[in-house]
């Protein structure tokens, strides 16, 4: 007897959703699994590493109840291979999963699914705010990229998300840049600080759709728990004590230069070709309504960009990370941006007249 039938882009999208939380090589075998239980016709699907854990559900053909676990990453290549709008029947038995779609059969090897770790899930609940798909989605990639990687100091790999009243925060800093970004929420919570973990970032980013409906989070003291649209997710927060954003983001920056989004991005892509591969050093001169990008490499070569600009204050010669400020124009969307300073040993204030609730700090380098 078929176990459960469902449709194949029903179970693709169920186990991209989950996948992702996997780990190619983990020290438990069964963490390579994804836990699968019907109930009535309906399909769960679990995935975790111990830190995150990322469960949905579909709809399939009642069949028998069952649980069982398999390879996660084989069973989600399998599906993807599939034909698209393809009828799926999963059948269990003799600790091996047999996967039918059409003329194509597989059999998968399984583990109890009595063994499989789940994270706790029962810490009480101190916030809790629900916001759109398409807000979270924009809040998240005006500063993930900001994230440190593998960084020692710890509490620097993930983002740090704030609820304070009827506001939301994100922030991100790697040490050497700085983006937050802030909404408000229709529903307030009380004030509350937690790290998230990048991986988790990550996830939720690939999960999160561009519409109008809703997620929920909710902050514990030791976890944080995420639901949207039959999708949950569940993350350990990081324990440590995040920098003091207020103090990074300046404030009394008196020299502001206003330039086209779009023409400052193509001329840093087009001059870091010649830029210190290492370094990966510009400097940008400001002048009469001018900016000047320039880049130069240990082979003597150099390269020069003008972009036409509103400044009329005086002139500046500042060097900067190009991967940074091509990361901060890269995730607005909006034609004009404004680019304050103070002075050659300042950091820059990237900020746009269309998203007021983003800011973006970069330390200058020198060149």
């Amino acid at each position: 007897m078929t176990l459960l039938e469902t449709d194949r882009n029903s179970l693709l999208a169920s186990l991209a959703a989950t996948v992702g939380v996997v780990e190619k090589r983990h020290t438990l075998p069964i963490l390579s699994n994804v836990l699968m239980q019907n109930q009535a016709g309906v399909l769960s699907l679990l995935a975790t590493d111990l830190e995150l854990q990322i469960s949905t559900t579909i709809q399939g053909k009642a069949g028998e109840d069952f649980s069982v676990t398999t390879g996660a990453r084989k069973l989600f290549d399998i599906v993807r291979a599939l034909p698209e709008g393809s009828n799926v029947k999963l059948d269990s038995k003799d600790s091996q999963l047999e996967v039918r779609a059409g003329k194509s059969r597989f059999t998968l090897q399984t583990l109890p699914a009595a063994d499989f770790p789940r994270m706790e899930t029962n810490a009480g609940v101190t916030g809790e705010v629900s916001l759109t798909q398409k807000n979270l989605k924009r809040l998240l990639q005006l500063v993930q990229f900001a994230m440190a990687q593998q960084d020692i100091r710890y509490y620097l790999n993930g983002m740090l998300l704030v609820l304070d009243g009827n506001a939301l925060r994100v922030v991100a800093t790697d040490g050497h840049r700085l983006s937050f970004a802030e909404t408000t929420l229709e529903n307030g919570s009380i004030k509350k600080e937690v790290i998230i973990p990048r991986k988790t970032v990550i996830e939720l980013s690939k999960l999160l759709q561009d519409n109008e409906d809703p997620v929920t989070l909710r902050v514990g003291d030791n976890q944080v728990t995420i639901e949207l649209a039959g999708t949950k997710l569940v993350s350990k927060i990081v324990d440590g004590k995040f920098p003091d954003y207020q103090r990074v983001i300046p404030v009394n920056h008196d020299k502001h230069l206003v330039i086209n989004r779009q023409q400052a991005v193509q001329s840093l892509q087009r001059a870091a070709i010649l830029s210190n591969e290492k370094f990966r050093g510009v400097r940008l001169v400001l002048g009469s309504n001018s900016l000047n990008v320039v880049c130069n490499n240990n082979e003597q070569e150099e390269a020069q960009e003008e972009i036409e600009a509103r400044y009329d204050n005086e002139a500046l010669d500042i060097g900067f990370n190009v991967t940074y400020l091509q990361d901060g124009l890269n995730a607005l969307s909006c034609e004009e941006v404004t680019l304050s300073f103070s002075d050659p040993n300042s950091s820059m204030l990237l900020t746009a007249e269309s998203d007021p609730g983003f800011k973006y700090v970069v330390m200058p380098m020198r060149i």
